[in-house]
């Protein structure tokens, strides 16, 4: 699981740096959203792969580590949010953090990545205590 972690937090620091996530205001979010989907799916996939689930296994593993990544992606913007807002008067922002770019847009997009699928991690534990 941490492997998975850092290769999605590394690949999503690769688009960005790379400029495969687009400014715009549908594309970029978009790139984001099918980048934490696919690693959400590799998560699901490894746990079922690991413990040799059923059929049913894997697709309780898909649904429940999406459900995890839908709620975890709320709370981590609520977290990545409210820490911008503690540093805007240390750091100049001058208007979307993606138009401004720099070292701030690459820490909230890994600690989106990293909480987003902590989430999905924590929801399929908590289903795994109850198998």
């Amino acid at each position: 699981m941490p492997y998975i972690v850092l290769i999605a937090v590394i690949g999503i620091l690769f688009l960005q740096l790379t400029g495969a996530i687009p400014l715009s205001s549908v594309g970029g979010p978009l790139v984001i959203a099918a980048a934490v989907f696919v690693a959400a799916l590799a998560l699901a996939v490894h746990e079922a792969w690991t413990r040799k689930r059923g059929v049913l296994g894997w697709i309780v593993n898909i649904v429940v580590v999406l459900l995890g990544a839908f709620v975890a992606a709320q709370l981590g913007e609520a977290i990545v949010i409210g820490t911008l807002a503690l540093l805007r008067p240390l750091v100049q922002v001058e208007g979307s953090l993606a138009s401004t770019g720099g070292p701030l847009l690459f820490v909230s997009l890994a600690a989106m990545m990293a909480v987003t699928l902590l989430g999905s991690w924590g929801a399929l534990w908590v289903v795994n205590r109850w198998r």
